[in-house]
């Protein structure tokens, strides 16, 4: 697969990010595993950065649309259960941000479901935007260099 990517050159590395933007907005698959194609396909550090692009940018759109739309646009893309989970820490005076920032920084929480409910805040554009690009590189390098980590170690041992 590296091979047929490569041939495209830096159109290839193009269509990976726009997918990686794609995959945020409309999140279909779950985001460690296009980090780990990222990883594959283009190896540790420019699949880092190309993932990086892709989901910094990809974020932003999530929220935008959320801002745009409000609340409404949760129920049409997750799980009630999901939304009812996390609507509560939008009630936590002052904490949200905080609680937006931890999550983004870990990679386990449900990243593209917060950066849409953090377009229905009063989460200003400067701190959403600060804290993605600064919280994202720490969980994408885990979900990248871990998962490829895992996925050498399987193959080894088959």
């Amino acid at each position: 697969m590296q091979q047929f990517v490569n041939r495209f050159g830096m159109i290839g590395a193009l269509i990976f990010v726009l997918i990686q933007i794609v995959q945020v907005v409309f999140p279909i698959i779950p985001g460690g595993i296009s980090c780990l194609a990222g990883v594959l396909l283009f190896g540790a550090v420019p699949g880092f950065f190309y993932n990086y692009i892709g989901i910094c940018v990809g974020s932003c759109i999530a929220f935008g649309i959320a801002r745009s739309l409000g609340r409404p646009v949760l129920y049409k893309m997750f799980p009630g259960k999901m939304i009812e989970k996390y609507l509560t820490w939008t009630e936590l005076k002052g904490r949200f941000l905080k609680l937006f920032a931890l999550a983004i920084f870990l990679p386990v929480a449900p990243d593209d479901f917060l950066c849409y409910l953090a377009g229905t805040t009063n989460m200003t554009w400067k701190q959403f935007v600060t804290v993605i690009f600064l919280g994202k590189p720490f969980s994408i390098a885990l979900y990248s260099l871990g998962l490829t980590t895992l996925f050498q170690v399987i193959f080894h041992l088959v």
